[in-house]
């Protein structure tokens, strides 16, 4: 099993009133990527981030930024994602109006786009827009809330936008990370890595698990943490 999966601890599950000292501990505890939910309270049932704190964050580290927008309409908020310092923008095919527009857009400003699959969606929704695709990413819970319990059933889903992945690639098309979110931690990491996974996300395992975060970190990855220092 590959140990090389990118991990991208959700700064959800930090403590808020010191996110820039977090994004700190994460980047030297070996995070890949810092994964940053924003929620409307509209598209879904809860209200975390916006563009000014991720502009406030872009000076605590230079890994890349992973903002998952949870909001609709979602078009108008690309650009100040953008204009934050976001590196990858992950968007949901039903939060606008135009997803390809979407897509272009996020391209366009200079970052990674992405789609995001609910739990309900069908992973061909991918196929139409699979050549702007940066990263594909497969919620393994319903989106709005940390701390859920992984969904089993999205296992096949994450093999099944492996294979359209991988045939892309085999066309000459660009190679796409497929992310998945939502009640990973060390078990069902290893499960998500089986299934195609090259990409997770991690808030409480990372957080609020039992050891230091570059343990927790390392853990996601199937590495045995006694090899951590």
């Amino acid at each position: 099993m590959p140990h090389n999966v990118l991990i991208s601890p959700s700064i959800l599950s930090a403590d808020f009133a010191a996110l820039g000292q977090a994004v700190r501990d994460i980047d030297a505890a070996g995070a890949d990527m810092i994964h940053i939910d924003v929620m409307d309270n509209h598209y879904v049932p809860n209200l975390t981030i916006g563009p000014m704190v991720v502009k406030a964050l872009r000076k605590h580290t230079t890994k890349p930024f992973d903002v998952h927008l949870m909001v609709s309409p979602v078009d108008a908020l690309i650009p100040m994602f953008l204009d934050a310092g976001a590196d990858y923008i992950t968007v949901h095919p039903d939060a606008g109006p135009h997803l390809h527009r979407s897509l272009q857009s996020i391209r366009d400003g200079g970052a990674k786009a992405g789609i995001v699959l609910n739990p309900g969606a069908p992973v061909e929704q991918l196929d139409p827009v699979i050549d702007l695709c940066d990263q594909v990413m497969v919620m393994s819970v319903n989106p709005g809330f940390g701390g859920q319990s992984f969904i089993p059933s999205q296992l096949d889903k994450i093999a099944a936008i492996r294979a359209r992945i991988d045939a892309h690639v085999a066309k000459g098309g660009q190679d796409i990370l497929l992310q998945v979110d939502g009640g990973v931690n060390p078990t069902t990491a290893q499960d998500c890595i089986r299934a195609g996974a090259t990409s997770l996300v991690a808030g409480s395992a990372v957080f609020k698990g039992a050891g230091t975060y570059a343990e927790n970190i390392a853990a996601l990855r199937g590495q045995n943490v006694s090899r951590v220092a």
